[in-house]
Parts: C-alpha cells; structure tokens; sequence
C-alpha cells in the first residue's frame, strides 16, 4: 500500500515515466525500496515538510500520510527514508528496512501493485526492478511499447503476459 501511494505522488506530480525498485541483499540484512519519478520534483522545503502528516499539497484532505507511514515504517526496522528532488527533474525516495527486525512487516503482492499500475496507467511507463543479491529481474513498459506499437499495456492479452513475466521475477 506504501508503494501505491508513494507512486500515486510521483503520478499527481506529473510523471510519466516511475520507477520501482526492490532491492533485497540477505547478507547485509537490508531491504531497499525505491521510487523515482520524472514528475516536476521538490523544492528543499518541500522535501523537509514531505514527511510531515499535516503537510500535503492535495486540495482534497488536509493530511497527506503515505510518506510519513513509509518513514515510520523503514525507521521501526532500524533503517531510514531518503529522499532527493530537484524541481523541474523529479523525485527519488529510498525507504532502507532492516530485513531481521520483528518489525519489518512483509513486502506483499509487489507483483500485483507492478500489474495494478500498469492496467490503471498504461499511458505511463513504469520500470520494475526487483533484485535479490546477485540475481536481477527488470520489467521496462518502454521496451514493451517499441514491440507492441499501437497495442495498449492493459490491452487483456498483454496483462497476461506482463502477470506471466512478474511471476518468474524472485
């Protein structure tokens, strides 16, 4: 949920292209999430008041949690939240996990959040990389358009070859 929301963000701030990454490395005993966006970025304030849960630029509600929770949640495993942004460039926020805390809450569905924004987006591209020490799976919607052409990413055919192709990731 985290990552939806984080990615919900990176979409109000008019990316269009998002990347995620899921970076497990056992024998450091660390867990890397990171999300960056070419969207139009922060300022250095922005960045500082980002993890407040009264600040947040919606119009909607007054309270924006998604990046306080992520931060609460990387920093109860002992780890930490950075995050990067120039405006006018994007965003890039890093939530590091402790992988052995009592406190690391499961990674969940990451293959189903992947599918659920790409069938909800498909005029966005989305990088997928998920690592687990040495071995690498990436899924690039970019490199998917150049094959398929005028063929749409939540075209039904297509969504089950992207759910068959997250399936074999780690």
């Amino acid at each position: 949920m985290n990552v939806l929301d984080i990615v919900q963000n990176s979409i109000s701030a008019g990316a269009s292209l998002i990347g995620i990454e899921v970076a497990e490395d056992t024998e450091k005993d660390r867990l890397a999430i990171v999300i960056e966006d070419n969207g139009r970025g922060m300022t250095e304030e922005q960045v500082r008041a980002v993890t407040d849960p009264f600040y947040t630029t919606r119009t909607t509600r007054r309270v924006g949690l998604g990046v306080p929770f992520f931060k609460m949640a990387a920093e109860m495993t002992g780890g930490g939240l950075r995050i990067e942004s120039q405006p006018g460039k994007g965003t890039r926020l890093t939530a590091e996990f402790v992988l052995s805390s009592i406190d690391c809450m499961p990674l969940g569905d990451m293959n189903g959040t992947i599918k659920t924004l790409i069938q909800m987006n498909p005029n966005l591209d989305f990088v997928f990389r998920r690592k687990k020490n040495a071995e690498i799976h990436t899924l690039d919607t970019r490199e998917l358009r150049e094959i398929l052409g005028d063929v749409p990413l939540n075209d039904p055919e297509v969504m089950e070859w992207i759910t068959g192709n997250l399936e074999e990731f780690i």
